[in-house]
């Protein structure tokens, strides 16, 4: 199989609706080992066939942790010094998601839908209060992911906005001093709430791992409070840019949405189905680094060079879905890698299906006119932030 020492640079164009850019299809056929180039830290190869990102996500022999602290091709200035556990290895990496493994089941997940539907239903009853047309972001989108993780984990309202603030510098395209800035304002405010768990311990997510910690050691302070940032970042920003994306994706497709709002038991497939499809982020991922010479993609990956899984791309591989670039909310045989595979397999997936399929299957109830109130090519998406979404998205019904 073709593979060429012309580095690409990420991204390789931008999305228009689920129209994917073609390069990174062309890659895929004729080119499944491909070199590219971030935005830091030179090159990378990168793999776009299903079979071969399942592999580049899974093989013990592509590290994460051998990334820390090392001038590795990224997407941001700053040379990581993650110690989450977004960036280790088993076994640390399968003794810390145990902790939280349980509390994130679907069945656990399931007992959450009462309090997401009220949740969300809260937040469409101001929206309606305050009349159309009303920005679905502001209004949905961001408020409610962040209040159902931040609710998960014992964080107080109050503190909602100083958190989205964080967020949205660490998501960015910020300076290094800002992210870091960032990073630390964080760490400060998680290990304050660790502090009053110690003090009055509580029966949330954070609670569980104080206790862990306390009374069994079986994780340290910096992992307690790495753990903690991990779930509120990885629990709010990129479910809230999927909410705003499925709306403004549904509007450019009515037959779809027409389908939908007569039929509201396709909502869990027709969310699978637009997870799959719609890009979340064209700008790359989390590298790992081979400790070892690995064949991969028709060629060889040497000891030491990063490797970038595609995950966008894989999910439209032909050889595993029949038309790949179709939406089909019929669609029987559908096992995306929108949410990642093996050991780093996002641990919140449940979650983000669960407050995907609320948040569109009571915005179908409650707004069955609802209809974007500006032309559909004026929707502006993020060109700040790694993870990619509606800026704003007014809509009236």
């Amino acid at each position: 199989m073709e593979t060429s020492n012309t580095a690409h640079s990420l991204p390789l164009g931008e999305p228009d609706g689920l129209t994917f850019p073609e390069l990174y299809r062309t890659l895929q056929r004729e080119q499944p080992l491909a070199r590219i180039r971030m935005a830091y830290g030179g090159d990378a190869w990168m793999v776009t066939r299903y079979d071969d990102v399942k592999t580049a996500l899974s093989d013990p022999r592509f590290s994460r942790a051998a990334t820390v602290g090392a001038d590795v091709p990224r997407l941001t200035p700053v040379v990581s010094l993650d110690t989450s556990i977004l960036s280790m290895d088993p076994p640390d990496h399968t003794r810390l998601r145990k902790l939280v493994a349980k509390a994130f089941t679907a069945r656990h997940i399931q007992r959450l839908r009462p309090r997401i539907t009220e949740i969300t239903h809260g937040l469409l009853d101001v929206m309606e209060e305050q009349g159309s047309p009303a920005d679905l972001v502001q209004g949905l989108a961001r408020p409610l992911p962040i209040g159902v993780i931040c609710e998960i984990l014992g964080v107080a309202a109050p503190d909602h906005a100083e958190f989205r603030l964080w967020s949205d510098t660490i998501f960015g395209t910020a300076s290094g001093e800002e992210i870091q800035a960032a990073f630390i304002g964080l760490n400060s405010y998680i290990s304050a709430l660790v502090a009053e768990r110690r003090l009055t311990p509580t029966d949330d997510v954070l609670g569980t791992l104080v206790q862990a910690r306390d009374n069994d050691d079986r994780l340290t302070e910096a992992e307690l409070v790495d753990f903690g940032m991990s779930l509120l970042l990885g629990g709010f920003e990129t479910t809230a840019n999927q909410i705003g994306n499925i709306a403004a994706t549904l509007f450019r497709y009515p037959s779809h949405l027409a389908e939908l709002r007569a039929d509201p038991s396709l909502v869990p497939s027709a969310v699978e189905e637009l997870l799959r499809l719609m890009p979340l982020g064209l700008h790359g991922g989390f590298v790992r680094i081979a400790t070892e010479d690995v064949e991969l993609g028709g060629g060889i990956v040497r000891k030491g060079e990063a490797v970038l899984a595609d995950l966008h791309t894989a999910n439209r591989d032909p050889e595993i879905f029949e038309r790949p670039d179709e939406l089909d909310f019929h669609r029987q045989h559908n096992p995306h890698l929108i949410f990642g595979y093996g050991p780093h397999h996002c641990v919140g997936a449940q979650l983000a299906r669960l407050e995907l399929q609320v948040a569109l299957s009571a915005l179908l109830a409650r707004f069955p006119a609802l209809e974007c109130a500006i032309p559909l090519e004026q929707i502006e998406y993020s060109k700040v932030k790694l993870v990619r979404g509606p800026e704003t998205l007014p809509v009236t019904w």
